[in-house]
């Protein structure tokens, strides 16, 4: 299978003249789940919206298979994000959202669900927020992007949804590169074959989750 590799570097972002990122660079490749941690305010989520174009950043620099995408206006098309956010219309069933979302050549396959089977007639609005959530992953994780940032996949869900989301992931992980953030740390360590920590500013490769101790992101007991 064909390697494909996402690169991007340069991203300085302030707000209201404070440093938040500075100068970023991340290479991901698919097969490949990056583990994404900070704390609160750290610069995560803003950092994926800068990388698909959402917010702004004048010297982002963005390579796809060695092809600049600076100037792309359908980044949303090469990159997934799934954010903090309810982005299906309430009034849609979910029959609905998949057939206007989903190729049709992939229909079958989608439909291949047991969990989607049961809330296949649901209306948007009536599901949970486990169901609801567990929908816009899989969504996203069917369309035709080779990479793919999750922000807090697993935050709200129940332990058996957590479980469900992490094998929809982890069963996406082969065609897609990954970058996941969440404060289930356990999990996104879990699931994750490389790790980064952004601190002021800065982004660091983790090798042991020691180092998450080190840089006052865990504490000691956490973990044990």
């Amino acid at each position: 299978m064909r390697k494909h590799v996402l690169e991007i570097s340069g991203i300085q972002k302030s707000f209201n003249d404070k440093l938040l990122l500075s100068d970023i660079y991340l290479k991901l490749e698919t097969g490949q789940i990056i583990g994404l941690f900070g704390r609160n305010g750290s610069g995560k989520s803003t950092l994926f919206r800068i990388i698909v174009g959402i917010v702004s950043a004048s010297d982002k620099s963005i390579f796809i298979n060695g092809i600049s995408k600076n100037n792309s206006s359908v980044l949303l098309n090469e990159i997934g994000y799934l954010h903090q956010n309810q982005f299906i219309p309430n009034h849609f069933s979910v029959f609905k959202a998949i057939q206007l979302s989903v190729n049709k050549q992939k229909l079958k396959i989608f439909y291949d669900d047991d969990f989607l089977k049961l809330i296949l007639n649901q209306k948007i609005g009536n599901l949970s927020f486990g169901e609801l959530r567990y929908l816009q992953l899989k969504l996203i994780l069917s369309n035709e992007s080779k990479f793919v940032l999750l922000d807090e996949p697993f935050s709200g869900l129940s332990p058996k949804m957590i479980e469900i989301v992490f094998k929809l992931i982890k069963e996406n992980s082969q065609e897609k590169g990954i970058v996941i953030t969440d404060h289930h740390y356990e999990k996104v360590i879990e699931i994750a074959t490389d790790l980064r920590m952004l601190k002021n500013g800065k982004l660091r490769t983790i090798t042991k989750k020691a180092e998450l101790v080190q840089e006052g992101y865990l504490i000691n007991s956490a973990m044990f």
